[in-house]
């Protein structure tokens, strides 16, 4: 189906039940006035948690959300009792839309089974992925930058340049092992193996037995 064929502006949900969800996000928090707002508004049942957004639990969100039936509308206090950023608030709406439920904040006076509403969460959505789009952008400009004024990008090297130098003058004495280096230097030998390719394929034993040339 293409966006020609789609009104976006079409009420989703309404007829049908509506739920509320209140949530306080600290135990010293009272729910009374939400809830009260909720029953005012005519909800027939309310869920509510007692943590904070940040918790991705917040069990009876959830559980309101399974109660849900196509017609039916959630109802919230306010658009932050429900989300725990806008990108969550829009993805809970739009998966809402979906199953044909809507969705209504009082404090906003939003609602999604109207005209109206449907709109202003249009612009919400196409602000979060605005940001979104900002911030990625933003993220590669500075890598970008990083890279001209000829930062190294990602983890630091496990050995500097200086370490595989003394590496290499170290196993020049064959009483030195690869453990014994790695110790003074701090590093595993996985790492001077790495870093010290040479040793590869018996190159140990021709590096120790090469004439040394005279001083």
């Amino acid at each position: 189906m293409g966006f020609d064929s789609v009104d976006f502006l079409a009420p989703v949900g309404g007829g049908g039940a509506l739920i509320g969800y209140a949530r306080v996000s600290t135990k010293g928090q009272n729910l009374d006035r939400q809830i009260a707002a909720l029953e005012a508004a005519g909800c027939e049942r309310i869920f509510s948690d007692k943590k904070s957004g940040k918790n991705t639990e917040r069990e009876e969100l959830w559980n309101a959300l399974d109660y849900l039936r196509t017609n039916d509308t959630l109802v919230v206090p306010s658009l932050d009792r429900l989300g725990r950023s806008i990108q969550d608030l829009i993805a809970i709406v739009a998966g809402l839309r979906e199953r044909g439920i809507g969705f209504r904040s009082l404090h906003e006076a939003l609602d999604t089974t109207t005209p109206g509403g449907r709109l202003v969460f249009h612009v919400f959505a196409a602000l979060a992925e605005f940001i979104r789009e900002l911030i990625v952008q933003g993220t590669h400009e500075g890598l970008a930058a990083a890279r001209a004024r000829g930062q190294r990008l990602g983890r630091p090297p496990a050995m500097t340049e200086e370490q595989i130098r003394h590496a290499r003058s170290m196993l020049a004495d064959p009483e030195a092992s690869i453990s014994s280096i790695a110790r003074m230097l701090g590093v595993s030998r996985t790492t001077i193996y790495k870093y010290v390719p040479e040793l590869g394929a018996g190159a140990r034993t021709a590096l120790t037995s090469a004439p040394k040339e005279p001083r």
